[in-house]
């Protein structure tokens, strides 16, 4: 849980189904490269953005974190689901934009995003997360609460 209604994961497999049909998901951000091979027998949105990538450890780009966080800060949106191979990276790159668009200070949004990449941490998702400039993502006129 990142916040209320906001998850991230990596790339489920059946045995997780149960568990994510109790969320209730209205939207799944997709960031990985590959298609979604999600069996899912819900009426979800599934938001593909890792599409225009061209494999696994290609970064994100600021049109596709932007994108991300459009549809997360949308209240119809929710609840809603981030999720790339591993959740790792990228999801944690979304995340931590998010952190600076909540006025995170950069210590505890490295410290979050560290916890969630292990021993795997890439220094250029850090980078961009504390270049991100806030200022290009459109805030909603009503944002969620924890905005």
């Amino acid at each position: 849980m990142v916040e209320e209604d906001i998850y991230r994961c990596g790339v489920p497999n059946e045995l997780n189904f149960p568990f994510l049909e109790k969320l209730r998901l209205k939207s799944i951000i997709y960031l990985s490269s590959d298609e979604p091979t999600l069996k899912l027998q819900l009426n979800i949105s599934i938001h593909h953005l890792g599409k225009a990538l061209v494999n696994s450890s290609e970064p994100l780009t600021e049109e596709v974190v932007i994108d991300a966080l459009h549809i997360l800060l949308q209240s119809s949106n929710h609840p809603v689901l981030l999720m790339c191979q591993m959740g790792r990276h990228r999801s944690g790159t979304i995340v931590g934009c998010l952190r600076k668009l909540q006025k995170w200070n950069l210590t505890s949004i490295f410290e979050e995003y560290r916890r969630y990449s292990g021993s795997k941490v890439r220094m250029l998702n850090e980078q961009f997360i504390e270049l991100f400039d806030t200022d290009l993502v459109r805030v909603p006129n009503t944002p969620p609460a924890w905005l």
